[in-house]
């Protein structure tokens, strides 16, 4: 999403960039080309018109114009601008201190609400809440079977009622919620293709009766400009607090997620990408903003790797691997690792310059897994001890994973690599931290990496090395 836009901006501050010293002409050909950049995203017009203008009194200052590093300056200013366009302040789900904190999902249908609700229970219960999902709608078919079945994966309780009136059965719910212990509560309701009023009647008499802490409204990302339109009218409605952007990952131009927030002044809490539960992220106006303009999104791509640490029982495996004696099954764990982080596409797009470098085929994603078939085809003491492959045992490793020689001898080659490479990036973490030659510092708390799982204490720099590595 939003990928043809963000080409479009680099190349202009390329352009810029070139120049060196910048005259009014040349700010002012900048800002027609952003202008033209932003409409053909769909963003909205009058989102268009007052983000411009912002822009360009900014830009034409004396103190741009007449700076040593005039290009950078107007960078920087567009950026300040799209995160203030996006939404400067915290838009974090705050839950209040009533139990059950009841959720309320709006939206048009196929936005993705039923969707957005099992992610959402996800990422509740991953943050040790309890939460309910409450099947609110009673006409699309199969709506509450939907429900159920993304209940059945994530292990969260589904409320269907009996009835097919959904005000009755959302207070049901939240009775539900209180006689079994719930401390959240998300009801998923109807839609409809098209804003009406019997819709927007109903979800008005769900608020009134449940009285919900939060409602939040699913949009498709994929809707266009039409999107301000329908926020409006369910702002107008039901007053919602905030918005969901689901199909993050579709392949439309995107605006509407960019319009949003300065036409009707509510935040984007949540992005969904993907159909996973675990793929709804928390919305960062200024990680979005630098996406957009090819500067990597390395936060995010860190706490990502926070949350899918290891468990503690495998402290000990990574601190053999920090120690760089890594063995070839160490390579699997890494490739399912990158697996639960989003894969090598979603690793590579967080770093700076990296969507471009996937949209160029310059990265090879499925290289992580040609190395795993090698590696399931030497015997467990082959993996343990790489030292053991001789010529004769790399022609039957090939054999039996259905490569050439080469592959194999090219494959051993990056391990190597990525061996010596992961002892010089722990040895320099540990004289960052004063450790000795055991890693141990003083008497204290044995440490952690930076939080890269089955990684070790390797940084965001040396897993770029890694992939430079793997990819090519």
């Amino acid at each position: 999403m939003l990928e043809n836009l963000s080409e479009r901006l680099q190349g202009i501050f390329s352009g810029l960039r070139s120049k060196g010293r910048l005259t009014e002409e040349d700010i002012n050909a900048a800002m027609r080309e952003i202008r033209l950049a932003l409409l053909e995203a769909d963003v909205n017009f009058k989102v268009v018109k007052v983000f411009v203008a912002r822009t360009k009194e900014r830009c034409l200052s004396s103190e741009v114009l007449d700076s040593l590093t005039p290009a950078q300056n107007v960078v920087k200013i567009v950026l300040d601008e799209l995160t203030e366009l996006l939404g400067r302040t915290d838009s974090r789900l705050v839950l209040g201190s009533r139990i059950p904190n009841v959720i309320m999902l709006v939206g048009l249908q196929g936005s993705g609400k039923t969707t957005a609700a099992a992610k959402l229970a996800y990422r509740l219960k991953q943050e040790n809440h309890s939460p309910l999902l409450i099947a609110g709608d009673v006409y699309r078919p199969a709506a509450a079977d939907q429900l159920q079945t993304l209940g059945d994966e994530i292990g969260v309780r589904v409320y269907r009622g009996d009835g097919r009136d959904p005000v009755a059965i959302a207070k049901e719910g939240v009775q539900d919620a209180i006689d079994n212990l719930r401390d959240v509560v998300i009801i998923d309701t109807a839609g409809r293709l098209h804003v009406d009023e019997d819709m927007m009647a109903e979800a008005a008499a769900i608020k009134e009766a449940v009285k919900p802490d939060q409602i939040l409204m699913v949009v498709d990302a994929m809707t266009g400009q039409d999107v301000v339109n329908v926020v409006e009218a369910f702002a107008d409605s039901v007053d919602f607090d905030g918005v969901i952007m689901s199909k993050m990952d579709g392949d439309a131009r995107g605006g509407g997620a960019l319009s949003i927030r300065e036409v009707t002044g509510k935040p984007i809490k949540f992005i969904s990408s993907g159909e996973k539960p675990d793929s709804l992220e928390v919305f960062h106006p200024d990680r979005m903003a630098k996406r957009i303009l090819g500067m990597g999104d390395v936060v995010s791509l860190i706490e990502n790797a926070v949350r899918v640490q290891q468990a503690e029982e495998e402290e000990l495996e990574a601190e053999r691997m920090m120690r760089g004696n890594i063995t070839l099954d160490d390579f699997v764990m890494m490739n399912a690792q990158m697996r639960k982080m989003g894969g090598v596409q979603k690793l590579v797009s967080a770093l700076p310059g990296g969507d471009k470098a996937l949209a160029s085929g310059q990265v090879d994603e499925g290289a992580l897994d040609a190395m795993e078939v090698i590696i399931n085809s030497m015997t467990k003491e082959e993996r343990a001890k790489p030292e053991l492959l001789n010529g004769s045992r790399r022609a039957r490793i090939a054999k039996g994973a259905g490569v050439s020689v080469t592959a194999v001898n090219q494959m051993m080659k990056k391990f190597n690599e990525t061996k010596k490479m992961v002892k010089q990036a722990t040895a320099g973490m540990d004289a960052q931290m004063g450790r000795g030659k055991k890693g141990k510092k003083g008497k204290g708390k044995r440490r952690r990496g930076l939080g890269i799982p089955g990684m070790g204490g390797m940084s965001m720099k040396d897993l770029k090395k890694i992939q430079d590595m793997m990819g090519q």
